[in-house]
């Protein structure tokens, strides 16, 4: 059966700019961090896929080493493109980053020339792809000069590999550093992707969120929901088929503490006065102020897109509410 997308896709997603750039991303992106390697289901990708575009989302998120094993979330993807979407690419943002761990012996990981150059031929490989609309620095290295780093993003766009870059998990400091050489090599630097959401606010803290908006890059963030803690999932107990049950991955059960599970409690009982649920309501309080571009999602199931997509029905929050919601976190 030929997926054709639905015609009315664009008319309902908020679209913002990146930054001072002509680039213009959903206010939701889909990341494909988790549920999309080898051991998961195909079918189920491609749902999640074609619901996410359905809807407006334009914005596909992926990395070298996600999976898992690493790089077959890239393949699987490679797979729905070239089966379902190719006609599509021209409509669509495809991201992809390198920086961890990706091939074993010194040069499969973190930010040499050698290693980003080579990862982002893989993925190209992978996705079938001649180029991605943006390549990331996925975290910044101790070791190599960061000047190199940035000469390795320069040169993916010169090759004309990547049509803009980013990085992600870097400092305000580094990404001023990094700002600085790329502003010199007139390389398109438009966007930022650091970890965000009501549980971790350490961009606020660092004082990156507002040094992005004044040097005119996009943010988008990742762990908006906080690995699942800002949903109704852990509100009656921990589910064993939740990633806490599972103690596998980001989260454990010393995350959920009675403090931390009663601002849940707090934080849902505001979602629910708004007619949203607690995960609509994390979505538009990182959106909230216009200072972050995207909030970037993950899924395991379609029904997660459609719902956390309707947090923009209703997406400005009165100052009472995040007053509210600040004396909840702070609590």
């Amino acid at each position: 059966m030929v997926y054709v997308p639905d015609g009315n896709r664009y008319f309902n997603m908020k679209y913002n700019r990146c930054g001072n750039s002509g680039l213009m991303l959903p206010a939701i992106s889909l990341g494909y961090w988790h549920n999309f390697g080898y051991k998961d289901n195909f079918d189920n990708m491609r749902r999640m896929t074609f619901t996410a575009f359905d809807l407006g989302i334009t914005h596909f998120d992926l990395a070298n080493n996600y999976g898992p094993p690493p790089g077959s979330a890239e393949e699987n993807f490679g797979k729905i493109l070239k089966q379902d979407l190719k006609r599509y690419r021209d409509e669509m943002i495809i991201s992809t980053k390198a920086g961890y761990r990706m091939w074993p012996g010194p040069y499969g990981e973190w930010g040499s020339r050698k290693y980003l150059l080579a990862s982002l031929d893989q993925s190209l490989k992978r996705m079938g792809l001649e180029y991605v609309d943006i390549f990331y620095s996925h975290r910044p290295d101790p070791d190599t000069p960061l000047e190199e780093t940035m000469y390795a993003l320069d040169s993916a766009v010169r090759q004309g590999k990547a049509l803009y870059v980013g990085i992600s998990n870097y400092t305000k400091e580094q990404t001023e550093r990094a700002y600085n050489i790329l502003k010199e090599l007139k390389t398109p630097f438009v966007i930022h992707q650091p970890s965000y959401s009501m549980f971790n606010r350490w961009i606020e803290s660092d004082g990156l969120r507002d040094y992005a908006n004044e040097i005119g890059i996009g943010i988008i963030v990742y762990s908006p929901l906080a690995q699942g803690l800002l949903t109704t999932r852990y509100l009656k107990g921990i589910p064993e088929d939740s990633r806490i049950g599972k103690e596998t991955g980001f989260l454990s059960r010393k995350d959920l503490t009675e403090k931390r599970l009663s601002q849940i409690k707090a934080l849902n009982e505001i979602a629910e006065r708004r007619g949203q649920s607690l995960a609509q309501l994390a979505l538009i309080w990182v959106l909230r102020e216009g200072k972050v571009t995207s909030a970037l999602i993950g899924a395991s199931r379609p029904e997660q897109i459609i719902e956390n997509v309707r947090a923009l029905d209703n997406p400005e929050l009165s100052k009472e509410e995040i007053d509210e919601i600040e004396k909840i976190l702070n609590s």
